[in-house]
């Protein structure tokens, strides 16, 4: 007569229990507090991204030509070049985390980014005007002439660069919108 073999099998306790599929009616495993951020490096491919790390790019090169301000003109002009900098880091944050994916709170993301982008654009035409205003009225002699005149001119291209975003922007919240 034969005799009959029996193994038992027991997992053993020190296997990675986050490889395992999740069995139905098993408790869950509690997530990270930083589960929730995916960074998206996508986006920045796409037209939009890439015209938020064009003015990025510019609002560092108006800053650093328009500093140090000795008259009023460019003060304001320092202004606006160092806060829509502030705000289109956040922006670039909020998109680079999954920030707008990731909260589930009430906002019309595409409109908000609209009145900032635009709101700043037409902050950077008048801080522009002002700039190469200030330039032009300076002594020639004076050493930080031509770097007023050249922050002057990129204020110009961020300008064109916000503007034409805040343009693509209004195009995407009216599609979005007659879709509602």
């Amino acid at each position: 007569m034969m005799t009959e073999t029996v193994v038992n099998v027991q997992e053993a306790p020190n296997n990675n229990a986050a490889n395992k599929p999740q069995q139905p009616g098993a408790p869950r495993q509690p997530e990270s507090p930083l589960a929730w951020i995916k960074i998206n490096v996508e986006y920045f491919k796409s037209t939009p991204g890439i015209l938020k790390l064009v003015e990025f790019v510019l609002g560092i090169i108006c800053m650093a030509l328009a500093s140090p301000a000795h008259y009023g003109g460019t003060h304001f002009f320092l202004l606006v070049a160092t806060t829509s900098f502030i705000l289109t880091i956040l922006w670039i944050f909020i998109y680079l985390l999954g920030i707008r994916e990731a909260l589930r709170i009430p906002i019309n993301w595409i409109l908000s980014e609209l009145f900032n982008t635009g709101l700043w654009g037409g902050l950077y035409i008048i801080a522009f005007i002002v700039q190469l205003i200030v330039a032009a009225t300076i002594h020639p002699a004076y050493n930080f002439r031509g770097s007023y005149i050249a922050a002057g001119v990129f204020g110009i291209f961020n300008a064109g660069v916000y503007c034409f975003a805040a343009y693509l922007l209004f195009l995407e919240w009216k599609r979005n919108k007659s879709t509602n």
